[in-house]
């Protein structure tokens, strides 16, 4: 098993690793949009999400894992009234990154961490 870290993406904020790569597994904790070169957490949801799933990217990268290794992902949103936003940005994402869509799940929640407005986490195998 080895924890991965990077630099590129945001430090946790508790008690938990960036990912875990456990055989040919790669897991990667939820990641919120914090923009790591400035700190900055942008408003709106569409740059919330390119956020988080740019910083996915980057420990995907780390791990010498690449998008199209993603097999699963799970997305925690405070507003699920913002679903055709969210896949807009995610869509493009995965067709930018010549990627098939993974399985996933999505969900509403009452809060999230420094009150952003979407977690993304995500589960690659290669």
């Amino acid at each position: 098993m080895n924890i991965i870290n990077t630099k590129n993406a945001p430090q946790p904020i508790g008690p938990y690793s960036q990912a875990i790569q456990f055989e040919n597994f790669l897991i990667i904790s939820g990641q919120i949009p914090i923009d790591v070169k400035s700190g900055f957490i942008p408003e709106s949801i569409d740059e919330q999400t390119y956020i988080v799933l740019k910083n996915i990217k980057y420990i995907l990268k780390k791990s010498k894992y690449q998008v199209k290794n993603i097999v699963k992902i799970t997305i925690f949103t405070i507003d699920l009234n913002k679903i055709q936003i969210i896949n807009e940005i995610y869509e493009n994402f995965f067709l930018k990154n010549k990627s098939s869509f993974p399985a996933r799940s999505c969900v509403e929640v009452k809060a999230l961490p420094k009150n952003v407005k979407i977690e993304i986490e995500a589960m690659a195998y290669r």
